[in-house]
Parts: structure tokens; sequence; C-alpha cells
């Protein structure tokens, strides 16, 4: 196994998560098997508790786990299937060695830090790092580890600890260290001060970097790189240039130019591949080197009115962003979001600042499409059901995901059925004592007190109903019988309006495993070109080069070349678990 580690320093948010993407991608375009970690240093158990507008997104795998959103960005690039426990927090690392304690597991002794804490960092790395997580069902060959936080911080002291002891665990011919550093220009000049202060910490710590992936709004110098390389013990080969490109799938090909993977393959000694493998990964770059140069060539622009709840901070719907982009790149579009925070389209937001409100309106009156993501709690609800309503009488193609499935549901009972001021459990629970009738309820399985890991999460099976041949969705995921997709939810679609709705032309089209619970509604073609909801969470699988099918079709519905899409051969769905 050859280990592969990325830090950071200087400021956080600075990249890793994309550099350690896009070097798991070009050891798959060598033909060798990847698999990907992610450190937090956080006390929380995993993300499933946190605010989206702290943290950004909570991101879902198959087995229910809620982990952070970098482990998102290593399945969309390197097309894999990850744990939970491919998550590593501070939380999940004490709670494993408290336990052992409290069994009676270290024999009286004293349990510390060193060496406890760290040697059950070091034995969950090589444990999670041999899971296979390919289509091969074979064990990876080159681990990807990202030590989240910056490389200094207090909470990150353990992690660092048992990274350097992990170097000689392994053997230095099975480990590779790149650290993420930021180069600023100030007026006009490139500053390498703060990564020579950054690696110097480094250095203190135990840690000697292989790499020095330097990130910068523009091109490196040829002096700032030797610069850097003199000062920081390393060859003008082992400094990387990350300046602003494109797009982030543009950072692999960038890599790739600066001959990256000649000092690590050299470096991790890794020797021939067998061929069969190795044509597979020639064959995955030259699909990677399409994409982005069939994205600069695009010129049409189709735009995406996304009325959200937490759009102050746009990693709340990363994966949202990346299954639009996937999808906009497939349909040889630029994309452009209007970012539209719900509460400004209420009524009383027109009282409160008009501006805001004519602003938000206008975004969704001029966008090409609407899109509801999912989220959670009362607030810009409202603004969310009125965005729905325009998409829905004015023909406008509409995709909503979890909440927005509900709040599709929830304005078609209250303007089409009739039943006023219908809404979710969620946000008004005494609605039913007053005689309303809501529109979704608490699902009767899921616990309504402990919050962490109890809802609906992971993997399910979804079935298309058997009078569901015309539907637009499912022509999208090739005609198939039934789809898997990942969750995140604690409520429903109440079972007692089904037959109601349904009669009015709202159709569901897919329910679970059990026929009971609604999974996917559609407008009648007749009523609407693109009225679709999913109670998943479709983005959690989208990946760069096989788009989600929803956030195909939202895409292509908006640009209005729906039936073009429709009528290609690679729209097989290969869904399986």
């Amino acid at each position: 196994m050859k280990y592969v580690v990325v830090s950071g320093g200087v400021i956080s948010g600075i990249g890793k998560g994309v550099l350690a993407s896009s070097t798991g991608l070009l050891f798959k375009t060598l033909g060798l098997r990847v698999t990907s970690i992610k450190i937090d240093p956080y006390m929380n158990i995993d993300a499933g508790t946190m605010s989206p507008l702290e943290h950004g997104e909570c991101f879902v795998l198959n087995d229910g786990g809620e982990v952070d959103l970098d482990l998102g960005n290593y399945e969309r690039y390197l097309n894999i299937t990850l744990t939970k426990n491919h998550n590593i927090t501070t939380g999940k690392i004490y709670s494993k060695v408290i336990e052992r304690e409290r069994k009676g597991d270290y024999l009286g002794k004293t349990v510390q830090v060193v060496p406890h804490i760290t040697n059950a960092i070091q034995e969950w790395i090589e444990d999670v790092s041999r899971i296979p997580v390919d289509d091969t069902g074979l064990e990876p060959e080159v681990c990807i580890i990202e030590l989240g936080g910056t490389v200094g911080d207090i909470e990150s002291a353990p992690f660092v600890e048992a990274l350097r002891q992990f170097q000689f665990r392994v053997g230095s011919g099975n480990f590779a260290l790149i650290h993420v550093s930021l180069v600023p220009v100030i007026h006009g000049e490139q500053k390498t001060k703060p990564t020579q202060a950054a690696i110097k910490d480094l250095r203190s710590l135990g840690l000697t970097p292989d790499m020095i992936a330097c990130r910068c709004q523009e091109e490196l110098q040829r002096q700032t790189i030797e610069k850097i390389g003199m000062f920081c013990h390393v060859g003008p080969d082992q400094v990387i240039a990350v300046h602003d490109v494109n797009s982030t799938y543009h950072v692999p090909l960038l890599l790739k130019q600066q001959k990256m993977m000649n000092y690590l393959t050299t470096k991790l000694t890794i020797g021939k591949v067998d061929p069969q493998a190795l044509a597979k990964g020639e064959e995955l770059l030259n699909k990677w080197r399409h994409l982005t140069t069939a994205h600069d060539k695009s010129f049409e622009t189709v735009t995406i009115a996304l009325v959200g709840k937490y759009t102050n901070l746009h990693d709340s719907y990363l994966s949202v962003i990346k299954s639009l982009e996937h999808a906009s790149m497939r349909c040889n579009r630029r994309l452009k979001i209007e970012w539209v925070e719900s509460t400004n389209l209420e009524e009383g937001k027109k009282e409160e600042n008009l501006s805001e409100y004519h602003k938000a309106w206008h975004y969704v009156c001029q966008a090409d499409g609407i899109l509801v993501p999912g989220g959670f709690g009362s607030r810009g609800i409202e603004g969310m059901i009125a965005a729905a309503k325009y998409a829905r009488e004015n023909n406008i193609p509409y995709l909503g995901v979890c909440l927005g499935l509900q709040i599709a549901v929830i304005e078609f009972v209250r303007n089409v059925i009739g039943i006023a001021n219908s809404t979710s459990q969620e946000f008004d629970e005494y609605k039913e004592e007053q005689g309303i009738t809501p529109s979704v309820v608490y699902m009767p399985d899921v616990d309504q007190v402990k919050l962490g890991g109890t809802m609906r999460l992971g993997i399910h099976e979804t079935k298309f109903s058997p009078d569901s041949q015309w539907s637009n969705l499912r022509k999208l995921y090739g005609g198939a019988d039934a789809v898997y997709e990942r969750h995140r939810h604690r409520y429903e679609v109440n079972p007692e309006l089904i037959r109601q709705i349904e009669e009015q032309g709202l159709k569901f089209i897919g329910r679970d495993e059990s026929g009971n619970r609604m999974e996917m509604i559609e407008l009648d073609h007749q009523l609407h070109k693109f009225f679709i909801g999913t109670q998943y969470h479709p983005e959690y699988l989208s990946k760069v080069l096989d788009p989600s099918r929803p956030f195909l079709g939202l895409v292509a519905a908006s640009a209005g070349i729906l039936e073009d899409v429709l009528s290609r051969d690679d729209l097989n769905y290969k869904g399986e678990f």
C-alpha cells in the first residue's frame, strides 16, 4: 500500500480537497486502484448535526455515514464508493480508545495521547485503506489521506504526530507528503514568506514535505518557484504551482502538465502496472481531457435559480453545485447559478427590504430553470413555496430535492387541491389540531428526539410505478424499473393525500421498497414540460463523467434540449447495490 498525505498551511480552505482528489485521479490514470481518507480534527463523531452555514454540506454515503463534504469530492473524481470509516474525526478516535479502556483492553496502563491515541489513528488508517472501494472489488493500491485543518492547530496535533510515526511504520518508499500552501500576491509581488514559515512549522513537528503545492491567483514565476525550493529545502521539480484555472476539473491536467506523477511514482517506487489496467487509466485520462476541452469551447449559457436557505455559504450546497456543473458540461452549456435566499421571496420582505424582494424575484423570473434543494427548519419555507408555484404555473423547469419535493407537494395541496395553509409537521405541528391536513408528516420509523444519525440515511431502492413509462425522469434513468439513490430525511408525504394529489395531475411515479413511501413526483407531461421532485438526494451519486440524471434533466430542459438528451444512447442506468 502506498500512502500520500495532503496537508495544508497558512490558511484553511486552501483547496486541499481538490488537490487530494486530483492527485488520486492521476494515480488512477496510471492504472492503479485508489482510495481516500479524510481526517477531521473536530470532536464531533460525524458531520450529521453540524450547521451547513458553519461547516458546509453534510455528505451522505451508501452506508448512511454523514461525513465531511470532501469525501464527496473523492467519490466524484475517483468514481469510488467510500464508507463512514473513511472519515476519521477526533470524536471517533477518542470514543474508540475510551471504549477499549472501559473494557480493560489496555491492561491497567495509563491511557495517553501517545501512544494510545496515535496508535489508534494509525491502525484505523491501515484498516480502512484496504477496504475495496471500486467495481473491481480488489484492495486499493494507493491511499490518499487528507489532513483537515491547518498544520499547527492544537486539535490537529495528535494526527500530525500519528502521521509522523506512520511514515516509519510503513517505510519511506511507501509514504509521501504533499503540503499545500498559499503564495499571496501583494502589490504585484508573489510573496514566499508564508510558505517558508508553514514548512518550517511542519518540519518542527517531524514531517518533511516531498512536494509543495503552491496556491496562487496567477501563474507562479520561475524565480518564485526557485526561491521556495531553496528556502524550503526541496528541488524545483518538487514545487507544484496551482494557479486559478477555468474550473476545478482542470486541476488534474495542470498537475500532470508539471510532471507531478514523475516524482511521486519514483518516490513511491511504483513499478509496472497491468497492461489492461493501464489501458483503462489512459481511457480515463482521454475522457477527462475531452470533458475539459469541451467545457472550454462551450459558449451558450444556462441559468438556474437555486432557491435555498443557506445561500450565504455556497459550500452548504456543494454537491448540488457539482451536480449542476456535471450536467451542464454534458449538455455543452456554461452554467450560471443565481443564488436566491428564499426568505427574500416572501411577502414580508417586501415591507422590510423592497429592493432585496424585487432582486430575488428578478433572478427567479429570468432563470431558465428553478432548483429547490434540501434543508431543515421553517425559515424561508414560504419563499420556496412561492418559487415552486411560479415554476408550476409558468411552465418553468423545476427540480425539488428532498425538502424541494415536499415544498412542491405543499404548494400543490394548497393551490390545486385547495387545502389552505396546509404545511409540514416539521414547520407547524399544530395545524393538524386546527383541522388542517398536513401535506408532509413525520416518518413513523424515525427518532424524533435524538438527532444524530437517526434519519432515513444511505442508499435505498426506489421503484418506478408500472404506469410511469411516459415519465421524463424514468427516461433519464434509461427506462429502469428501479433506482438506488442516497437518502437523508425524517419526513414524508402524507399518505392520506396521495389519491387526491394524483387525481389532479401530480403523479407519484416512484415509491420505496415497501410501496408506501413516496419517493418521486412528476407533473403529468401534458401539464408541464419538466416539473420533478425526488425525496432522495441524487446529487450525492453524481460523478464528473456520469452526471446525476435528475440534474441532467433539469439542465437539459432549462437549455431546451431535453428531447435531444433523452434520445441519446448513453442513458443506460447502471445503478446497483
